[in-house]
């Protein structure tokens, strides 16, 4: 019959330092949260009302950003990675056009130097009228212009997106149908210029099964606060995909 053999305090005390010892070495390392925030990296926001989110047009800190996805993105991040220095920006306007963001580019865009520059335009250009045609060649030459001048500038480029509540509710399928097809040249000219889709037509075609279709978007165009958290998480996902390293 074997006896147990208790080992001596001393050697006890051994294998546990041993054992801590091997415990640290493996411990994962916390991953990156976001790592094309680089230290100093200016993160600009550009597109219509859905970016605009009533923004301040005045240096008031409280306000500068506006409400939305923008600006929940700059506040996790801006207070998660304050060591980074991170300069969050957002110069979406109201009711603009890819026509409108070409007339205030320079000065908008190109001179404030962004590291990162997210566009979310094409709601407006399809609600009033400009065929798919113009859409996909202003936004080209948009897009040409910025890597031109910008040549080193992370472009994220976020899909129009809609749900079926109220006015576009009753032709849904028509204009469901013309959003598909500028969501497919924003995949395109994404390619192009070597840029992630931000694919806010899934998130939400996903979170309508969950609940209806008018707690993430109130008008059928402008999303509400929950829907504006699902813009943001997306934005997130696909950028910390697409740029997995600094």
């Amino acid at each position: 019959m074997n006896r147990c053999k208790c080992l001596p305090p001393s050697r006890i005390a051994l294998v546990c330092s041993v054992c801590l010892a091997g415990c640290s070495a493996i411990r994962p390392v916390a991953k990156d949260p976001l790592p094309a925030f680089v230290p100093g990296a200016t993160v600009l926001f550009q597109g219509d009302s859905i970016t605009d989110g009533n923004r301040g047009r005045r240096n008031d800190l409280n306000h500068i950003l506006g409400h939305g996805y923008q600006a929940l993105i700059a506040s996790r991040f801006g207070a998660d990675l304050p060591e980074r220095n991170l300069l969050f920006i957002n110069r979406g306007i109201s009711g603009n056009r890819v026509s409108d963001l070409l007339g205030r580019w320079r000065t908008d865009a190109i001179d404030l130097k962004p590291d990162i520059l997210s566009i979310l335009i094409g709601v407006n250009d399809l609600n009033s009228g400009v065929s798919v045609e113009e859409y996909e060649r202003q936004y080209d030459q948009l897009l040409g212009d910025t890597v031109r001048a910008l040549p080193q500038v992370k472009l994220v480029l976020g899909e129009p997106f809609g749900l079926p509540v109220g006015g576009k509710k009753d032709n849904w399928a028509t204009y469901r149908a013309d959003l598909a097809t500028r969501q497919a040249i924003v995949a395109k000219l994404a390619a192009k210029y070597h840029a992630p889709v931000v694919h806010f037509q899934r998130v939400f075609d996903d979170a309508a099964r969950r609940a209806p279709a008018d707690y993430w978007i109130w008008d059928g165009v402008h999303p509400t606060y929950a829907g504006h958290q699902l813009m943001a998480d997306e934005w997130v996902r696909t950028v910390r995909d697409y740029w997995p390293e600094p």
